[in-house]
């Protein structure tokens, strides 16, 4: 588990843009039980998540169509919404950091750390921008 102190600035890269953090199992599934489109980060203390996972989450919002509801949770620091987060993306495997996009609670599209690592903030906005033209 990471300290507070530490991973505050990475919490606060997403919640200062309108993500809502969730904590627990019953924040996650609050969360994906609302009608419309939810993005959820799982965010992490890892270079590819403060090089391209967090600045390509933003960059995505510049976009016509943006999700309904944006939310995320943290790896090594809120297990319980972690393995719930995780729990609703299947088949894809446990990846931080990591992006899914839901509709009505359902897993549209997905967004694997080996989509994120090692490419640039501008081609993960883009490819959430276009998961955002088809189903926001």
């Amino acid at each position: 588990m990471y300290t507070e102190e530490l991973v505050k600035p990475m919490r606060e890269d997403l919640t200062k843009i309108g993500f809502i953090e969730l904590h627990t199992e019953q924040d996650v599934t609050e969360a994906l039980a609302k009608e419309g489109t939810t993005l959820m980060v799982v965010n992490s203390v890892c270079g590819c998540a403060a090089a391209n996972a967090r600045p390509g989450a933003q960059k995505s919002l510049q976009n016509a169509k943006t999700p309904d509801h944006l939310v995320t949770v943290f790896a090594g620091v809120d297990r319980e919404a972690v393995d719930a987060a995780r729990s609703q993306m299947v088949p894809f495997p446990p990846s931080s950091p990591s992006m899914a996009l839901f509709k009505n609670g359902e897993l549209v599209h997905m967004l694997e750390r080996h989509h994120i690592e090692g490419r640039a903030a501008e081609m993960i906005a883009e490819n959430l921008k276009s998961a955002y033209d088809e189903f926001c």
